[in-house]
């Protein structure tokens, strides 16, 4: 019985799966397949006065003041599948740039 919780890390290792990196938002486009920001009938988060930050630095979030919710996501980082309507998503690509924003 000792070697029970090892087996079971092993095997749970060895089953693998999709990254949570690579799992795609509810609602939202996966990463460079979609619009830079949203469609007009889908901004319910109110992300379109943001849309002349895509191609900025993510440094350049530091200068805005936005009081909803904001979620910055960086390459590789875990989230959440929780959608949020009125959630702001800034998605920053490898270069650190502001490559996407979304609702959710």
């Amino acid at each position: 019985m000792r070697f029970a919780p090892g087996l079971l890390c092993l095997a749970l290792a060895a089953c693998g799966g999709v990254p949570v990196s690579e799992v795609p938002t509810p609602g939202a486009p996966a990463a460079g397949t979609g619009p830079a920001v949203p469609a007009p009938e889908d901004d319910s988060c109110g992300a379109a006065p943001y849309a002349r930050l895509v191609g900025q630095p993510a440094t350049a979030l530091e200068r805005e003041l936005i009081m909803d919710e904001v979620r910055v996501i960086r390459p590789g980082m875990a989230v959440t599948m929780d959608y949020r309507a009125n959630r702001i998503n800034f998605e920053i690509g490898e270069t650190g740039g502001i490559v996407r924003i979304y609702c959710g």
